[in-house]
């Protein structure tokens, strides 16, 4: 009853209230008294506010600057209005953030900061532009494809409102100047650079867009950023940092290209994605290849199927920046045509070509940061080097362009290489200005190692171990095979070559491995219908060449190295033999160096780079061999191959290597003291620089993953391994050797043992270091715990037998600095073996 009575007292004031609020017709008069009838209590019209959807003729007005692309950009004053067609809207596209001009000692112009996936949706009267991910995936046409979206929830980089839409009502307007004149992190300068100049916020009075335009299928924006920072690299006095960016917004195709998966038996550059759809019973990470579209024109299927060469649908191509200087351009060019060959073996002919960009004349909206052009960027940089990054869609792998970084002095870097590996036996090399042939063709081999990477392929560092040492002195075999399988090797130039071997090839082509390695993966399958009915075929092209050292691939080893046929720099199936005709060929270049180096008028800063040089040219075979010392070879092997995938280095190679280093290094190399080279260029140095490279090595031989692995190939192969104990024991007897004859010891060999010395005390008291969990799978290491293993206990006996074998030799030498070395050797071994508290 009075929930009832309560009922009609609510329907009663709802009525009353009504009532109250309705409009009523009131009669007034006028100022001359005529009567009125008004709405007075109408409210006035509400004007429009600045967030309402507007007519698009208000918004765009006849004084907007229009440019037709992707979207529709007009320019009204400093603001830039998006245009989206609505088609448009959810569809994946993906943002490129590049340096586009850089303030001095900031990089270089030019280079990729950022790379993400992006989408645009419309949501009631806001545009939102949210950040994508493909790390999990599975098909929406599955179950979990649900709960994959519900645990990849895609973040939102930035909301617009709307403030039109188009006259047709098939696209809607935004006001995208915002997203360009704020700090949209993701777009502008990168975190690490923030926090290495001090970088505290965004001046935005001093940060403005340079230009928007608009292309069929990418938008590329330009805009200066300023930022506060404590410590600017260069113009201090103003506090900020300014630098011009580039945005590359890409449209990605609607169906992606057709994935090639990844087999670790073949190198290559790879995208990924967890894919949680697939009929097995774990989350497995799917990995693909990053490559180019290369597919056959329908009119020459027949032709392909054939086996006739035929052109792809889109050719890869590079252009040549209008900055590079015009004697080098035939080069680089030369060296992105030179992988032709490579394209023939996937059945495809002018499949990449090399072009100038039009001029600005012809073209003065082409830019090389257009995502539309791949590039090679020659850049004022005073770093040695040359890179060959590429962007590709996440979706696929597909490769969308590339930008090959070639800093000026790469040829600085190869000037020294050519020269240090090479001088003995070629007068072309003997200098420190090359003729511009000679470095052209140098500049070439450098090129082509870059495309190959753009084109999806890492280093190949198993590749220059494939070739008999002594083959690499035959003209006719080198001419043939160049000096690696693969030019992707870090082989560079051929060291091993003595006086006499004239014609001998001095640098890798465009290998065997190249051919294989761009086939079996461009080579377009026409009867797999799916990626997966591609698997078994690229399985079988596997197959075809196991266990042929030309078509293996090794990779490239961070951190340290433990598969001794997969270095850098090295060349030949031997690094004992290799090194030794190596080192016969910098005792060639020592006595010629100053005459080699000289120009009168000139100072001697050549001479101590060159010098420098043969020294960081004798350290790399110092650590070839000693990499064979606890090496573990790693051949990638699947269950339908016979045969260990990982094999320790055989006892007799691990001994011979040992002994090297003990000849050839640890016995003092004093072909390299030549004090007439010395007095030119410093004061003092020669020794602690023997003693930093006598030391270097000595640290790498007595690492605690290479001691780990001795130790475990001894508990696997017993007899046949070289025994931890065993190589200690040579090791110690050579560094020594001084104390069973009584010979004075000089002061290279005094240092020498006081950092193996030092060495087994960092041993006695030192853990091996943690790797942080973000480089863990770059760093190639073995763990080990180093306190309960037996690592400590054989080092303790090592440093015992020394100090009974110094307290023995005390005596009989006549040696005062001898004498006074071997005192302080005791004591410090005494210290290590009894620690004072």
């Amino acid at each position: 009853m009075l929930k009832q009575l309560s009922t009609k007292l609510i329907i009663f004031a709802c009525i009353l209230l009504v009532a109250s609020c309705s409009t009523t017709k009131k009669t007034a008069k006028s100022k001359n008294g005529a009567a009125q009838t008004s709405q007075a209590a109408t409210p006035p019209a509400k004007k429009p506010g600045k967030d309402d959807i507007q007519p698009f003729s208000k918004v765009i007005t006849k004084d907007a600057k229009t440019d037709k692309g992707l979207f529709t950009v007009h320019k009204i004053d400093d603001t830039y209005f998006y245009e989206i067609p609505d088609s448009l809207f959810e569809r994946e596209m993906l943002m490129v953030t590049r340096i586009a001009k850089t303030a001095s000692g900031i990089g270089f112009g030019g280079g990729k900061t950022n790379e993400q996936m992006l989408r645009w949706q419309k949501k009631d009267k806001k545009v939102i532009l949210r950040v994508v991910s493909s790390a999990v995936t599975a098909s929406d046409s599955l179950p979990v494809h649900e709960a994959v979206v519900n645990s990849n929830f895609e973040p939102v980089l930035f909301t617009f409102p709307i403030k039109a839409f188009g006259k047709d009502s098939t696209s809607t307007v935004i006001d995208a100047t915002s997203l360009y004149e704020t700090d949209v992190k993701p777009l502008g300068f990168p975190q690490s650079g923030r926090q290495q100049y001090g970088i505290t916020r965004l001046d935005n009075s001093l940060s403005y867009i340079e230009s928007i335009k608009s292309y069929p299928t990418n938008i590329e924006t330009r805009h200066v950023k300023t930022y506060a920072a404590s410590k600017p690299p260069s113009n201090a006095s103003t506090g900020n940092i300014s630098l011009e960016i580039n945005n590359s917004m890409i449209l990605l195709p609607k169906e992606p290209y057709r994935r090639r998966y990844f087999d670790q038996r073949v190198g290559w550059f790879t995208s990924s994605t967890i894919d949680y759809g697939l009929p097995v019973q774990e989350s497995k990470t799917v990995r693909y290849l990053d490559r180019w579209r290369l597919e056959v024109k329908d009119e020459d299927i027949e032709k392909f199927k054939r086996g006739e060469l035929v052109e792809p649908k889109k050719p890869i191509i590079y252009y040549v920046d209008r900055a590079t200087p015009e004697q080098w351009k035939p080069y680089i060019k030369q060296g992105i045509e030179d992988w032709q060959v490579a394209f023939e073996a996937a059945g495809f002919k002018n499949a990449i070509i090399a072009m100038d960009p039009p001029s600005p004349e012809e073209d003065p909206e082409w830019s090389p940061e257009d995502a539309r052009y791949s590039v090679v960027r020659y850049l004022a940089s005073p770093i040695p080097n040359a890179n060959g990054p590429h962007v590709s869609d996440p979706r696929s792998g597909e490769i969308i362009e590339s930008d090959i970084n070639w800093y000026h002095n790469v040829m600085t870097l190869l000037r020294n290489w050519f020269f240090v590996q090479t001088a003995a036996i070629n007068p072309d090399a003997r200098g420190v200005a090359f003729k511009d042939e000679v470095m052209g063709r140098l500049i070439r081999f450098v090129s082509a190692h870059e495309v190959g990477h753009t084109l999806g392929l890492p280093h190949n560092m198993g590749s220059s171990v494939a070739y008999p040492v002594d083959k690499l002195r035959d003209p006719e075999f080198t001419k043939k095979y160049g000096t690696a399988p693969s030019i992707m090797d870090y082989a560079r130039f051929n060291y091993v070559a003595q006086p006499g071997d004239e014609g001998v090839a001095l640098m890798p082509e465009i290998g065997i491995y190249d051919k294989y390695s761009i086939s079996w993966g461009y080579r377009p399958i026409l009867e797999a219908k799916t990626a997966e009915d591609e698997k078994p075929i690229l399985d079988s092209w596997i197959l075809e060449h196991a266990g042929d050292p030309m078509y293996r691939f090794g990779r490239q080893q961070s951190g340290g190295v433990i598969d001794p046929s997969s270095q850098t720099e090295d060349l030949g199936d031997d690094a004992v033999k290799a090194s030794l005709y190596g080192i016969a060929n910098l005792k060639r270049i020592i006595p010629n160096l100053i005459e080699w180096t000289a120009e009168d008028g000139k100072n001697y800063d050549d001479l101590e780079t060159m010098y420098g040089q043969v020294l960081g040219q004798y350290g790399r075979y110092m650590g070839h061999v000693a990499a064979n010392i606890g090496g573990v070879y790693e051949y990638y092997k699947t269950y339908d191959q016979e045969g260990a995938v990982y094999t320790h280095v055989d006892k007799k190679r691990q001994k011979e290597s040992l002994d090297f280093l003990q000849n050839e290094l640890f016995t003092t190399p004093k072909w390299m003291l030549d004090d007439n080279i010395f007095n030119k260029f410093e004061s003092a140095g020669h020794v602690e620089r023997v003693r930093s490279l006598q030391t270097r090595t000595l640290n790498d031989v007595l690492d605690f993953g290479r001691m780990a692995r001795i130790l475990e190939n001894e508990t696997i192969n017993g007899r046949d391994a070289y025994p931890l104990l065993t190589m200690m024991q040579d090791l110690r007897t050579g560094l020594f050797s001084e104390l069973n004859s009584g010979r004075s010891i000089d002061i290279y060999r005094r240092n020498l043992q006081r950092a193996y010395i030092e060495r087994m005390e960092y041993i006695m008291k030192n853990d091996q270091g943690s790797v942080p969990a973000e480089f863990r799978r770059f760093i190639s290491r073995t763990n080990v715990n180093v306190s309960q293993s037996d690592i400590r206990a054989v080092v303790r006996a090592e440093l015992k037998a020394l100090q009974s074998s110094v307290r023995s030799a005390v005596g009989r030498t006549g040696d005062t600095m001898s004498r006074i070395h071997l005192q302080d050797a005791l004591e410090r071994i005494d210290n290590i073996l009894n620690p004072k508290s």
